[in-house]
């Protein structure tokens, strides 16, 4: 009877254990329900042996309890045999054969008084079992639906970690990708390239000028040759030719 209190109450135990309660206080709310699940299914596992060695012990009972039902009616159909023969042996004036008979209905009824007295003292043992043997049943049900429950919020918590560990990456992926360039890479790749395209178009110009300049020195050197020939045309007495009102010295 001790033992099956004590599998009542660690059954009770952890049939009414606060699994929300539980995962608050674990520092690892996922090692916390992976080692309850393990637990429970260790005491799930010893409990069952228990309920049915528990359960073997109640059907022998009541194996035992029915074989004496079935005894004291046999002892009892064979004492009703026995009387009803010395009656017989009795009416045909044969009463040493019918004292006989009587004695064999005598033996008849003690062994069915004994297979009933048997009967009737093994009927509260074995109700008392059969509440027993329903509770650790019920006990186990609830542990079952325990555990189911258990692996189902271990499985949602793995779940839930593994998609928040994403969300965090992702954060971090674009946390570093604003960090470098708030503008994102492809605004970076195209103010180097309005860069490049300034710098072409500073050099071109810087090329521009300095054909112009060239041309200008041109002009001023073939400006300067002209004004030395027509002094030297007045020097030596000759009139310069002149074009449009201009005048140009003739060679």
């Amino acid at each position: 009877m001790a033992e099956k209190q004590s599998i009542l109450g660690r059954i009770a135990q952890l049939t009414k254990a606060n699994i929300n309660a539980l995962i608050d206080r674990a520092e690892d709310p996922q090692k916390m329900l992976d080692q309850i699940v393990r637990d429970y299914t260790n005491s799930i596992a010893e409990a069952e042996d228990a309920v049915a060695v528990t359960v073997g012990n109640l059907r022998l009972a009541q194996a035992d309890y029915n074989e004496d039902i079935a005894s004291a009616r046999e002892w009892g159909q064979k004492a009703q045999a026995a009387v009803a023969k010395a009656k017989e042996m009795r009416e045909a004036g044969d009463e040493t054969n019918a004292a006989k008979f009587d004695n064999l209905a005598k033996v008849a009824i003690e062994r069915q008084i004994q297979h009933e007295n048997e009967a009737r003292t093994a009927e509260p043992m074995i109700a008392s079992q059969e509440e027993v043997v329903t509770k650790l049943k019920d006990g186990l049900n609830m542990m079952r639906s325990k555990l189911t429950e258990l692996k189902s919020k271990r499985d949602q918590l793995v779940a839930r970690q593994k998609s928040a560990t994403a969300q965090s990456q992702v954060n971090k992926s674009l946390s570093s990708i604003n960090v470098l360039d708030p503008t994102s890479e492809l605004s970076r790749f195209e103010d180097r390239v309005r860069r490049e395209e300034a710098l072409a178009a500073g050099q071109a110009e810087v090329s521009a000028s300095s054909i112009e300049e060239q041309f200008a020195q041109l002009e001023d050197s073939s400006l300067s040759a002209e004004v030395e020939a027509r002094l030297a045309a007045l020097q030596s007495g000759s009139k310069p030719e002149q074009i449009e009102g201009k005048e140009f010295m003739s060679y």
